[in-house]
Protein backbone atom coordinates (compact mmCIF):
# COMPACT_ATOMS: atom_id res chain seq x y z
CA UNK A 1 0.00 0.00 0.00
CA UNK A 2 1.46 3.40 -0.91
CA UNK A 3 1.62 6.37 1.41
CA UNK A 4 -1.47 8.05 -0.02
CA UNK A 5 -3.46 4.89 0.56
CA UNK A 6 -2.25 4.75 4.16
CA UNK A 7 -3.56 8.24 4.77
CA UNK A 8 -6.76 7.71 2.81
CA UNK A 9 -7.52 4.77 5.07
CA UNK A 10 -7.99 7.21 7.93
CA UNK A 11 -11.26 8.33 6.33
CA UNK A 12 -12.87 11.04 8.39
CA UNK A 13 -10.24 10.81 11.12
CA UNK A 14 -11.02 12.81 14.21
CA UNK A 15 -9.36 16.20 14.32
CA UNK A 16 -8.41 17.23 17.74
CA UNK A 17 -7.80 20.85 18.62
CA UNK A 18 -6.41 20.85 22.14
CA UNK A 19 -4.48 23.79 23.65
CA UNK A 20 -1.73 24.13 26.20
CA UNK A 21 -2.20 24.28 29.96
CA UNK A 22 0.00 26.72 31.86
CA UNK A 23 3.11 25.74 33.78
CA UNK A 24 2.46 28.78 35.94
CA UNK A 25 -0.62 30.96 35.99
CA UNK A 26 -0.81 34.12 33.97
CA UNK A 27 1.18 34.32 30.77
CA UNK A 28 0.44 31.98 27.87
CA UNK A 29 4.13 31.84 27.01
CA UNK A 30 4.97 30.40 30.42
CA UNK A 31 3.86 27.04 29.10
CA UNK A 32 6.68 25.31 27.31
CA UNK A 33 5.78 22.82 24.62
CA UNK A 34 2.19 21.71 24.51
CA UNK A 35 -0.27 20.44 21.95
CA UNK A 36 -0.26 21.52 18.33
CA UNK A 37 -3.95 20.54 18.25
CA UNK A 38 -4.69 24.16 19.00
CA UNK A 39 -8.09 25.72 19.76
CA UNK A 40 -6.64 29.01 18.53
CA UNK A 41 -7.65 27.59 15.17
CA UNK A 42 -11.21 28.77 15.82
CA UNK A 43 -10.51 32.27 17.21
CA UNK A 44 -13.39 31.59 19.63
CA UNK A 45 -11.44 32.87 22.62
CA UNK A 46 -14.44 33.67 24.81
CA UNK A 47 -15.81 30.19 24.33
CA UNK A 48 -12.56 28.45 25.13
CA UNK A 49 -11.18 30.83 27.75
CA UNK A 50 -8.26 31.65 25.48
CA UNK A 51 -5.77 34.47 25.19
CA UNK A 52 -6.63 38.12 25.41
CA UNK A 53 -3.50 39.97 24.46
CA UNK A 54 -0.34 38.30 25.76
CA UNK A 55 -1.97 37.03 28.93
CA UNK A 56 -4.58 34.36 29.27
CA UNK A 57 -6.81 32.34 31.48
CA UNK A 58 -6.39 28.68 30.55
CA UNK A 59 -8.25 25.53 31.32
CA UNK A 60 -6.28 22.48 32.35
CA UNK A 61 -6.56 19.86 29.65
CA UNK A 62 -6.62 16.87 31.94
CA UNK A 63 -9.73 15.28 30.45
CA UNK A 64 -8.39 14.42 27.02
CA UNK A 65 -11.52 12.54 25.95
CA UNK A 66 -13.67 15.57 26.63
CA UNK A 67 -11.42 17.89 24.65
CA UNK A 68 -10.94 15.40 21.83
CA UNK A 69 -14.69 15.08 21.41
CA UNK A 70 -15.20 18.82 21.58
CA UNK A 71 -12.55 19.67 19.06
CA UNK A 72 -13.18 16.91 16.50
CA UNK A 73 -13.68 18.74 13.27
CA UNK A 74 -12.76 17.22 9.90
CA UNK A 75 -12.97 20.74 8.46
CA UNK A 76 -9.44 21.28 9.81
CA UNK A 77 -8.07 19.06 7.06
CA UNK A 78 -9.05 21.65 4.45
CA UNK A 79 -6.60 24.24 5.80
CA UNK A 80 -4.10 22.10 7.70
CA UNK A 81 -3.58 19.88 4.62
CA UNK A 82 -1.76 17.12 6.52
CA UNK A 83 -1.25 14.92 3.47
CA UNK A 84 0.29 17.81 1.54
CA UNK A 85 2.62 18.59 4.44
CA UNK A 86 3.86 15.01 4.65
CA UNK A 87 4.28 14.76 0.90
CA UNK A 88 6.29 18.00 0.90
CA UNK A 89 8.70 16.49 3.43
CA UNK A 90 9.49 13.42 1.24
CA UNK A 91 9.94 11.02 4.14
CA UNK A 92 11.50 7.59 3.83
CA UNK A 93 9.41 4.68 5.08
CA UNK A 94 11.88 4.05 7.94
CA UNK A 95 12.01 7.64 9.22
CA UNK A 96 12.02 8.17 12.98
CA UNK A 97 10.00 11.23 13.99
CA UNK A 98 9.46 13.26 17.15
CA UNK A 99 6.16 15.13 16.95
CA UNK A 100 6.54 17.89 19.55
CA UNK A 101 3.22 19.12 20.86
CA UNK A 102 1.50 15.96 19.63
CA UNK A 103 -1.65 16.38 21.73
CA UNK A 104 -4.15 13.66 20.87
CA UNK A 105 -2.41 12.70 17.66
CA UNK A 106 -3.58 14.74 14.67
CA UNK A 107 -0.19 14.43 12.94
CA UNK A 108 1.33 11.63 15.02
CA UNK A 109 -1.28 9.08 13.97
CA UNK A 110 -0.97 10.05 10.32
CA UNK A 111 2.79 9.80 10.54
CA UNK A 112 2.61 6.33 12.08
CA UNK A 113 0.47 5.15 9.17
CA UNK A 114 2.63 7.01 6.64
CA UNK A 115 5.86 5.42 7.91
CA UNK A 116 5.21 1.66 8.13
CA UNK A 117 8.88 0.90 8.82
CA UNK A 118 9.56 4.01 10.90
CA UNK A 119 8.70 5.10 14.41
CA UNK A 120 6.89 8.13 15.81
CA UNK A 121 7.31 9.64 19.25
CA UNK A 122 4.52 11.96 20.32
CA UNK A 123 5.92 14.49 22.77
CA UNK A 124 3.64 16.54 25.01
CA UNK A 125 3.89 18.26 28.39
CA UNK A 126 0.31 17.38 29.40
CA UNK A 127 0.23 13.92 31.06
CA UNK A 128 -3.36 13.22 30.05
CA UNK A 129 -2.55 13.93 26.40
CA UNK A 130 0.28 11.41 26.65
CA UNK A 131 -2.04 8.83 28.18
CA UNK A 132 -4.72 9.47 25.57
CA UNK A 133 -2.40 9.16 22.60
CA UNK A 134 -0.84 5.95 23.90
CA UNK A 135 -4.31 4.44 24.37
CA UNK A 136 -5.34 5.65 20.92
CA UNK A 137 -2.26 4.05 19.36
CA UNK A 138 -3.08 0.75 21.07
CA UNK A 139 -6.71 0.85 19.93
CA UNK A 140 -5.72 1.60 16.35
CA UNK A 141 -2.96 -1.01 16.27
CA UNK A 142 -0.18 1.50 15.73
CA UNK A 143 2.78 -0.32 17.22
CA UNK A 144 5.16 2.26 15.76
CA UNK A 145 3.68 5.16 17.77
CA UNK A 146 4.49 5.99 21.38
CA UNK A 147 3.71 9.15 23.33
CA UNK A 148 6.21 10.51 25.85
CA UNK A 149 5.99 13.21 28.49
CA UNK A 150 8.26 16.14 27.68
CA UNK A 151 9.31 19.11 29.76
CA UNK A 152 8.84 22.79 28.91
CA UNK A 153 12.59 23.20 28.40
CA UNK A 154 13.50 19.68 27.24
CA UNK A 155 11.54 17.48 24.81
CA UNK A 156 12.90 14.27 26.36
CA UNK A 157 13.19 12.56 22.96
CA UNK A 158 14.34 9.03 23.86
CA UNK A 159 16.60 8.32 20.86
CA UNK A 160 18.02 10.12 17.81
CA UNK A 161 15.35 10.93 15.23
CA UNK A 162 15.49 11.96 11.59
CA UNK A 163 12.70 14.51 11.79
CA UNK A 164 11.35 16.80 14.50
CA UNK A 165 7.92 18.20 13.68
CA UNK A 166 6.53 21.24 15.52
CA UNK A 167 3.05 22.27 14.34
CA UNK A 168 1.12 25.22 15.80
CA UNK A 169 3.30 25.02 18.91
CA UNK A 170 6.32 27.28 18.33
CA UNK A 171 4.47 30.44 19.38
CA UNK A 172 3.74 28.87 22.78
CA UNK A 173 7.36 28.09 23.58
CA UNK A 174 9.64 29.97 25.94
CA UNK A 175 13.45 30.08 25.71
CA UNK A 176 13.14 28.68 22.20
CA UNK A 177 16.80 28.90 21.19
CA UNK A 178 17.90 26.88 24.21
CA UNK A 179 15.06 24.43 23.65
CA UNK A 180 16.17 23.72 20.09
CA UNK A 181 19.76 23.35 21.21
CA UNK A 182 18.44 20.47 23.31
CA UNK A 183 16.48 19.15 20.34
CA UNK A 184 19.75 19.04 18.36
CA UNK A 185 21.17 16.59 20.88
CA UNK A 186 18.58 14.04 19.69
CA UNK A 187 18.75 14.80 15.98
CA UNK A 188 20.33 12.09 13.83
CA UNK A 189 23.03 13.15 11.34
CA UNK A 190 21.30 14.86 8.42
CA UNK A 191 18.11 15.23 10.47
CA UNK A 192 15.63 18.06 10.01
CA UNK A 193 13.50 20.29 12.20
CA UNK A 194 10.17 21.33 10.68
CA UNK A 195 8.30 24.33 12.04
CA UNK A 196 4.72 24.90 10.89
CA UNK A 197 3.25 27.98 12.49
CA UNK A 198 0.77 30.72 11.73
CA UNK A 199 1.34 33.54 9.27
CA UNK A 200 1.40 37.11 10.61
CA UNK A 201 -1.64 39.32 10.73
CA UNK A 202 -5.31 38.83 11.47
CA UNK A 203 -6.63 35.62 9.91
CA UNK A 204 -9.85 33.65 10.30
CA UNK A 205 -7.79 30.70 11.55
CA UNK A 206 -5.05 30.89 14.16
CA UNK A 207 -4.20 32.88 17.29
CA UNK A 208 -4.56 36.66 17.50
CA UNK A 209 -1.74 38.60 15.80
CA UNK A 210 -0.04 39.55 19.05
CA UNK A 211 0.47 35.87 19.91
CA UNK A 212 2.31 35.07 16.70
CA UNK A 213 6.07 34.87 16.20
CA UNK A 214 7.20 36.60 12.96
CA UNK A 215 8.65 34.17 10.45
CA UNK A 216 11.91 36.10 10.30
CA UNK A 217 12.24 35.82 14.08
CA UNK A 218 11.71 32.05 13.93
CA UNK A 219 14.53 31.80 11.40
CA UNK A 220 16.83 33.98 13.53
CA UNK A 221 16.12 31.93 16.67
CA UNK A 222 16.80 28.61 14.96
CA UNK A 223 19.99 29.99 13.41
CA UNK A 224 21.07 31.10 16.90
CA UNK A 225 20.53 27.49 18.01
CA UNK A 226 22.93 26.30 15.30
CA UNK A 227 20.55 25.43 12.45
CA UNK A 228 20.43 26.50 8.81
CA UNK A 229 17.26 27.17 6.87
CA UNK A 230 16.80 24.41 4.30
CA UNK A 231 13.26 25.10 3.03
CA UNK A 232 11.01 28.13 3.27
CA UNK A 233 7.53 27.37 1.92
CA UNK A 234 4.95 30.07 2.53
CA UNK A 235 2.56 28.99 -0.20
CA UNK A 236 1.65 25.39 0.66
CA UNK A 237 -0.73 26.23 3.51
CA UNK A 238 -3.26 29.07 3.60
CA UNK A 239 -2.72 30.12 7.22
CA UNK A 240 0.72 28.76 8.10
CA UNK A 241 4.31 28.90 6.92
CA UNK A 242 6.40 25.73 6.63
CA UNK A 243 10.08 26.07 7.53
CA UNK A 244 12.64 23.27 7.44
CA UNK A 245 15.98 23.53 9.22
CA UNK A 246 19.10 21.34 9.25
CA UNK A 247 22.22 21.27 11.37
CA UNK A 248 25.38 21.84 9.33
CA UNK A 249 28.06 19.16 9.69
CA UNK A 250 30.62 19.94 12.37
Amino acid sequence: MNRSAHIASLGQAAVFMVALALVSAGCAHDRGTGSHDDPHATHDHAKHGEHTGHHAHHHRFEDAEKWAARFEDPARDAWQRPNAVLERLTLRDDTRVADIGSGTGYFAVRLARWLPEGFVYGIDVEPDMVRYLNERAAKEGLTNLESRLGKPHDPKIPEPVHLVLVVNTYHHMQERTRYFERVAEKLAPGGRVVIVDFKPGELEVGPPPEMKIPTGQIIEELEAAGYELNMDDRELLPYQDLLVFVRPPE
